[in-house]
């Protein structure tokens, strides 16, 4: 009897009413991802009322004359209402407000979402992808050495750097894919010491007269010629749709492909996919070579969208923020997409408070921090809420009229 290769129509239970179940389900994580949030935003206004200058001043009245202070207490009070409403109204400003703010605001969040789905994406294979900096990295060296070496017919030349940004750090995430299917060694461990690499060689390479900017001593290279750049339609750059794209085909892969299925499989139990046939190995090697060129589509939003030359802080902190990104995004294709839309606009608002408000700029990092606090601790959400109270009382209410109805 000959053995059949296992699928996901031969493996998977067929759901019933998949579409309401999965709403049933979707809804208490978005309850708790909102109130997640609502919570992030009122400790913030807490530090934000307390940092305001007029407070703080107030504030010393508090121990000379403490019969006095509370005279003024109102006055203090409304100082940190105002102090938390102007920096919020900046935020709000700085992120939407405008034309050139959304705009800000989308060029941000475009290299969050492509890296963030990338982490999101290894995840579910039951990898820890440390190494979106390092692979985005390599991919910017790649994607600025075609774009400002060759001299190509503008389509051909984008799609020349595009390319090699993603065959870059495919094969720099293969690596890690590779060493975890060989060796056993723990992507951990190899994707944080491929950031260092990573980061070395970007700095050997611009040292080097190739990559070096005519005229100038600094490591840093020229930028991409205007012919290797993604068109502009009202200002926003073409790169940007593509993310959602890049979304939407991280979805197709995940819900629809046997790949898809075969990552979901090992990542929830590697030893049972391995009994079914699965090979382990091949799923780990693509996995984080799909990862890797999800962050050299990240990078290219910097190199070929933004117009920047390469250093070796052209990434910045999004590798790093990435795995924020997918972590609020519950390791889900459109949930990385909605954290991605927040991060950007934390981080695009995040200048208007500082120049608006005079809102130090590390509240905003505090605030994304404390976000990730509480999406990483729903039970603490929900108490705080009081849900969990309210769900157990539901849950007694629905054990007895189960009870009644096996009685009668």
């Amino acid at each position: 009897m000959t053995a059949m290769s296992p699928t996901p129509e031969t493996l998977a239970p067929e759901p019933e009413g998949k579409a309401a179940n999965g709403l049933q389900a979707w809804l208490p994580t978005v309850r708790d991802t909102a109130l997640a949030i609502l919570l992030a935003l009122i400790v913030g206004a807490v530090l934000i009322a307390i940092s305001d200058e007029d407070v703080i001043n107030s504030l010393e009245d508090l121990f000379a004359h403490p019969g006095s202070f509370f005279v003024y207490a109102g006055d203090v009070v409304r100082h940190s209402f105002g102090a938390v409403f102007d920096a919020y109204k900046a935020l709000l400003d700085g992120a939407f407000g405008s034309g050139s703010a959304l705009r800000r605001t989308l060029e941000r969040s475009a290299p969050l979402i492509c890296a963030g789905l990338g982490v999101a994406l290894a995840f579910r294979a039951g990898l820890f992808n440390i190494g979106a900096q390092g692979q985005m990295l390599v991919g910017a060296l790649a994607a600025g050495y075609v774009g400002f070496t060759f001299d190509m017919p503008p389509v051909i030349h984008l799609g020349a750097a595009l390319a090699a940004a993603l065959i870059a750090s495919s094969l720099w995430g293969g690596i890690v894919g590779l060493l975890k299917a060989r060796t056993g060694a723990h992507e951990v461990i190899t994707t944080i010491m491929l950031n260092f690499v990573g980061r070395f060689t970007v700095l050997y390479f611009l040292a080097k007269e190739s990559f070096q900017r005519p005229g100038s001593d600094n490591l840093l290279s020229p930028p991409v010629d205007d012919d290797a750049t993604f068109p502009t339609v009202f200002g926003l750059h073409l790169g940007i749709p593509l993310a959602i794209l890049a979304a939407g085909g991280v979805w197709w892969l995940l819900e629809r492909s046997r790949l898809g299925f075969e990552m979901r499989a090992v990542g929830a139990n590697p030893e049972a996919a391995r009994t079914a046939g699965m090979s382990i190995g091949k799923v780990y090697v693509l996995t984080m070579a799909i990862t890797g060129a999800l962050s050299g589509l990240a990078i290219s939003m910097t190199v070929l969208g933004l117009h920047q030359s390469i250093t070796d802080q052209v990434v910045g902190s999004v590798g790093f923020d990435a795995i924020t990104v997918a972590l609020l995004g519950r390791a889900t294709p459109h949930g990385t997409v909605l954290a991605g839309l927040l991060f950007g606009a934390l981080s695009a608002g995040g200048l208007g408070m500082q120049t608006q408000a005079g809102v130090p700029p590390e509240l905003i990092n505090v605030v994304q921090a404390l976000i990730v606090l509480f999406v990483a601790a729903p039970a603490l959400v929900r108490g705080l809420a009081r849900l969990e109270r309210r769900k157990k009382k539901a849950d007694k209410a629905k054990a007895a009229r189960t009870g009644q109805e096996v009685a009668a």
